[in-house]
């Protein structure tokens, strides 16, 4: 399965490598907007959005075999914030996706500390407490988490991602072409 970056909401690039590409793609997604409008907000203060609208990363997750939703590099300073930043991206990334296409949630695991990324909110633990609520009663099967970037992780990230997530009985177990973990 090849992996593709993310780009803009729309981005023609991305529309023709999906094409091309149909079923067996894993695609990256920006975040989602969590509330209509918010690629509007971006493009009047920065220039250019870094949302996907529900409905964009639904006709992309349609034509892939995998996407995965980056729910990290929020700029949000504390974990109640970060949480329910990731419990919406993935209720709105679940409504989104087809159930036939893998989806993905991607975890923080790693360790800058800028205006973009709080280490001490963005955590494995504070995104996996988060996924889990927002699945709820949810059986997807084709559903899972995925550390970003794996080889920067520490031992405190592998460890939440073990006890929290992959320990679990009641964690599906989607097929996983890409390689990444879930």
């Amino acid at each position: 399965m090849l992996n593709n970056p993310p780009h803009g909401c729309g981005a023609d690039r991305t529309r023709a490598l999906v094409r091309a590409r149909a079923g067996v793609l894993s695609m990256s997604a920006h975040h989602v907007a969590p509330l209509p409008g918010m690629g509007s907000v971006d493009d009047l203060f920065i220039g250019h959005t870094k949302w996907w609208s529900p409905g964009y990363l639904g006709q992309v997750a349609s034509r892939v075999g995998q996407v995965a939703v980056m729910s990290y590099d929020t700029a949000l300073p504390t974990r109640p914030l970060y949480g329910g930043y990731v419990r919406r991206q993935t209720d709105v990334a679940l409504g989104a996706v087809p159930g036939h296409t893998d989806l993905l949630m991607g975890l923080p695991a790693f360790h800058t500390d800028n205006l973009g990324h709080h280490e001490s909110a963005e955590t494995v633990a504070a995104a996996v407490r988060s996924v889990r609520l927002a699945l709820g009663d949810n059986r997807r099967q084709r559903f899972g988490v995925a550390l970003y970037v794996d080889f920067a992780a520490t031992d405190a990230d592998w460890r939440a991602y073990h006890q929290q997530w992959a320990a679990s009985s009641q964690t599906p177990r989607p097929r996983n072409p890409g390689g990444g973990n879930s």
